[in-house]
């Protein structure tokens, strides 16, 4: 049971350990600690064998590499805390940390079913469709299976755990919060639920657009239009987490939503919203590359690097949200808690919360601004960078490719990072509830809209690509 303002309060588990004779202690120590050492070793080893030679890159050893990465993981999820506890003869263990510990167990033992399952796959393939296995595991084939265990496993350990946090919350603790929405009045509602409606059908179709796009045609499988791909996705999902919950609460004017709901928001919102960020990097970070080192470009941003940026921003976005949601779990929330916002955000949580929040805001404050300003720092770094080599050499076809490539993500850099600036770092707590909420309306809402549209849906290789589908000749229209 987690601490609270409750009679009984636990705020730590005792793990009884392998064995309870002290003489046999460090036997199992140096055992397990061997054991483990091999495991890191040997599974360290493979992956450097597949990353560092080019022959190894195939489907096969692709998923090799990562089912040596989620093993490596398994063990480090369990193992190492057993140790310290034989060490230090204290076999306890924090609330957060058990529920941590559960997370990432059930996560990387369901991503290694999950990759067992793709292995087979790939040698069925290879075996019983020999001349086609080159055609049927592309490396974007083989991207979107892992991506797809990725998720789903994330889902099902995030699922587990959510349902366990429910047994340890205290009886009088609320159950479900009433969120207020919008700041509109009753008879704008019917326009707004129209509105807003229209925004997140047109986000959905918008981003699935560009990503079937990128998907059929071949000449779209570049580096720039992968990560693209896996922005258009961040959106759907950013845009999915609150927005469908705020329209049916317009429509059905029930402004409650239950207490896993609400957890569950702040994971995914913390999640998607990490997961742009990172992709916005990585997004500048090859833009920096095309401009400033042209002639490197294929050999630098070669198709294990894309796919190592990408998995690495999926993984830390993951950590980012875990943290920041077992946090939030650990707080007491009084009966009839109030939301003053359309979706559980982080920030209007914390001010929700009868418990002391000052370390959750202190982490906002130091990690969670690091986790923006260190990618922002690198994003504006890259661009001042690619200024300073277009501007030595001024021409205006130069200045113009240069704008028409990077002018799209620096206009969504900006309106992104300036609403969450707005929203987290420079919001007083007085009257600025309703900016906060039409700031966030913008980045969860308006940007992953406007997206298709400013990156896109205006490149000549994606007019060209959906030309080819949809087969239209309206010289006026891709002119």
């Amino acid at each position: 049971m987690k601490p609270g303002n409750h009679t009984l309060s636990v705020s730590e588990f005792l793990l009884l350990g392998l064995c309870e004779q002290q003489e046999q202690q460090p036997l199992v120590f140096g055992i397990f600690l061997s054991m483990y050492l091999l495991t890191v070793l040997g599974n360290t080893v493979i992956i450097l064998a597949i990353v560092s030679d080019p022959h190894l890159h195939t489907p096969m050893y692709f998923f090799l590499a990562n089912f040596s990465l989620t093993d490596l993981c398994l063990a480090s999820t369990t193992v190492p805390r057993m140790l310290v506890n034989i060490q230090a003869q204290r076999n306890t263990i924090t609330y957060a940390g058990c529920l941590s510990q559960i997370y990432f167990f059930l996560w990387f033992i369901g991503l290694d079913v999950f990759l067992l399952a793709v292995m087979a796959y790939d040698r069925l393939v290879a075996i019983c469709h020999p001349l086609h296995y080159t055609l049927v595991m592309t490396p974007r084939y083989c991207t979107g299976l892992l991506v797809m265990s990725l998720t789903l496993t994330q889902s099902y350990s995030l699922t587990h755990t959510s349902l366990l946090a429910q047994l340890m919350r205290p009886e009088n603790q609320s159950s479900e919060f009433l969120l207020l929405g919008l700041p509109i009045r009753p008879e704008q509602q019917g326009m707004f639920f129209t509105l807003f409606l229209g925004m997140y059908l047109t986000t959905v179709l918008g981003n699935l657009l560009v990503i079937l796009l990128i998907r059929l045609d071949s000449r779209l499988h570049t580096p720039m239009y992968f990560f693209l791909s896996h922005l258009a996705f961040s959106d759907i999902s950013l845009s999915s987490v609150t927005v469908p919950k705020m329209l049916m609460n317009m429509q059905t004017q029930q402004q409650s939503i239950p207490y896993m709901g609400c957890i569950s928001q702040v994971y995914f919102f913390v999640f998607f919203g990490c997961l742009d960020n990172f992709l916005l990097t990585v997004m500048a970070y090859d833009r920096y590359v095309a401009i400033c080192h042209p002639l490197h470009y294929t050999t630098t941003m070669r198709e294990e690097l894309c796919i190592i940026l990408v998995a690495g921003s999926w993984f830390f976005s993951c950590i980012q949200a875990l943290l920041h949601t077992l946090l939030v779990d650990q707080l007491s929330f009084c009966a009839g808690t109030v939301i003053p916002h359309f979706f559980c955000d982080l920030a209007a949580v914390l001010k929700s919360s009868c418990s002391d929040t000052s370390f959750n805001e202190l982490l906002i404050l130091t990690e969670g601004g690091l986790i923006l300003i260190l990618p922002l720092t690198g994003i504006l770094g890259s661009y001042i960078h690619m200024a300073g080599i277009v501007l030595k050499v001024p021409s205006f076809k130069r200045i113009s490719k240069a704008l028409s490539t990077c002018g799209s993500h620096l206009f969504v850099v900006c309106l992104y990072y300036g609403t969450i600036a707005g929203v987290y770092f420079f919001s007083s707590s007085g009257n600025s509830q309703d900016k906060d909420i039409i700031a966030s309306v913008m980045y969860m809402v308006v940007t992953p809209m406007l997206n298709p549209c400013i990156y896109s849906l205006r490149n000549k290789d994606m007019k060209h690509a959906l030309q080819k589908i949809f087969r239209v000749k309206d010289p006026l229209w891709y002119g």
